[in-house]
């Protein structure tokens, strides 16, 4: 829609770029202030956030290489490389890829209580995607399939086909922006439910647990054909990463809660 907010001859301003930072932002407030209620320290949490953003930027890149493994190497040009670069990456290889981190930190730090600081994260990571998901929409990146419905948007700025990829001139599911609504929806639950939990954990395998079954069914409305396909196209990357992280989730939620009840 509008990738770009400013231009200069000097520098270019990226509307997905000014979002994503809101987003960090945002996130990075709402676990201080949760981090003040459960009386753990403002310098621990952003030491967390620090691993948990290095590991998130790590492991998105990652997984977005081994989805496009062949591209790359087929084109290992100065602009594939460079792309990569300013790309996002991929939210699940993000997500493993905070997790991975957040464990190594854990390990350092074994004062600090895992499952009850995960709780309190858990609603940050929902309003985070929910505002970075509409920079996605800004900037016609991980776009729709085509559409016949009265809400579907029409991309016309070459900047996001030439960014996001998006096509133009074709009606389009606004699925980024479906996301980010979901997202919200589920922030606004998670807070909710933080206040109510009967567990510590229940609130980060909640979001595990809905946002695996949110994103399964939002890539049937994805358009774009470079968020990986296995087993000959039947299920999307995320798709295939969804399922094991639903059942998981789903086996710890009645395990944990089946310890509280006895």
């Amino acid at each position: 829609m509008h990738p770009r907010l400013w231009v200069t001859p000097y520098f270019t301003l990226h509307t997905f770029g000014v979002l994503l930072a809101v987003a960090f932002s945002s996130a990075m407030l709402w676990v201080l202030r949760a981090a003040r209620r459960d009386l753990i320290t403002s310098d621990q949490m952003v030491s967390l956030a620090i691993w948990v953003i290095v590991g998130g930027l790590l492991g998105a890149k990652l997984l977005l290489v081994v989805r496009n493994l062949p591209e790359y190497l087929a084109q290992p040009s100065h602009f594939q490389w460079f792309s990569l670069v300013e790309s996002a990456g991929d939210f699940y290889g993000g997500f493993l890829g905070a997790l991975a981190a957040s464990a190594l930190y854990f390990r350092r730090h074994p004062e600090l209580p895992v499952w009850r600081t995960a709780d309190f994260c858990a609603p940050a990571l929902a309003l985070g995607q929910s505002i970075g998901r509409v920079g996605c929409f800004m900037a016609g990146d991980d776009y729709g399939r085509p559409a016949n419905v009265p809400w579907a948007v029409v991309f016309t700025d070459p900047d996001a086909a030439r960014i996001g990829g998006a096509p133009l001139g074709v009606y389009l599911h606004p699925v980024q922006l479906y996301e980010s609504l979901l997202c919200f929806a589920l922030f606004l639950f998670l807070a909710w439910l933080l206040r109510r939990k009967q567990f510590d954990g229940e609130i980060i395998l909640s979001y595990t647990l809905l946002y695996a079954i949110a994103r399964f069914l939002l890539e049937y409305f994805r358009g774009d054909a470079d968020r990986g396909f296995v087993f000959g196209g039947a299920l999307s990357t995320s798709q295939l990463i969804a399922i094991p992280l639903f059942f998981t989730s789903l086996l710890l939620i009645v395990r944990r809660g089946r310890r509280i009840r006895l």
